[in-house]
Parts: C-alpha cells; structure tokens; sequence
C-alpha cells in the first residue's frame, strides 16, 4: 500500500502558497509598491515578487502529492533558506531604518520585520516533506 501524505503536510503547502501569493499581492501592493524595490532592489524589483508568487503556485500544486517529489521539496527548502538568509541580512544591515520606514509605510516595514520568519517555518515543513516522501520511497 502506498503511503499517503500527512493532512497536516497538505495544509502546511497549502497555506505556503497562500502565503507567497496573497502575502506578496497584499504586502506589494499589486506589485505597485515601489518602496520595497527600494529597501533592497535585488530580491524585490519587480521579478522577485513575480517570482515569489509563481513559487507559492509551485508549492500549492504539489501539495498533495509531495511524497512523490522528495527532490522538489529539498529545492523548496534551500529556496527558502536563501530568503531567510537575505532577511536575516538585509535586518543586520537596515533593521535600525525600521521605525523610519514605519513611519512612511507601515505596511513594508511589517513586511521586511516578519517575512524571514515566515520563510523558516515553511522551509522546515519542506525539508519535512522532503523526508517523508524519501522515507515513503
């Protein structure tokens, strides 16, 4: 018999793609949010949060067949790590501009204050998927 995928698993995808899509639509505005650009232009000119939707379109369609894509979930992972990394950066370079940013939009300084830590948490259920679709093998 198969193994089927955990339901909590499903639902982590699920709501990692929700993530990526509507929290890069809500937080860029639509993508007309220029101040993020500005912020830090080599992850959110405009391709970064193209791409980042097109990453949660990625995580919502394999989201309940993740067990037979161990190595896509791996990918998944390293992706974004490489976000938590450049969040984790961007904070020791820019986290003192913060209450300024505050003050001229609020909405992106809540943005570059928290979207690493989302990115950590869904980066371990990948690399948790990952595992259990290697296991299921």
């Amino acid at each position: 018999m198969a193994s089927q995928p955990h339901p909590m698993l499903v639902r982590g995808f699920l709501l990692a793609a929700a993530y990526n899509i509507f929290g890069m639509l809500i937080f860029s505005q639509g993508f007309s949010n220029t101040l993020l650009a500005q912020q830090d232009p080599a992850v959110f000119s405009w391709l970064g949060p193209a791409s980042i939707v097109l990453w949660g379109v990625a995580y919502g369609t394999v989201a309940r067949n993740y067990l037979a894509v161990p190595c896509l979930c791996l990918l998944f992972f390293i992706e974004k790590m490489i976000y938590v990394f450049t969040w984790l950066s961007w904070l020791l370079r820019h986290g003192h501009t913060l209450a300024d940013l505050m003050a001229q939009s609020p909405t992106t300084a809540l943005f570059f204050a928290v979207y690493g830590a989302g990115d950590l948490l869904f980066g371990l259920m990948f690399l948790w998927a990952a595992r259990a679709g290697w296991q299921a093998k």
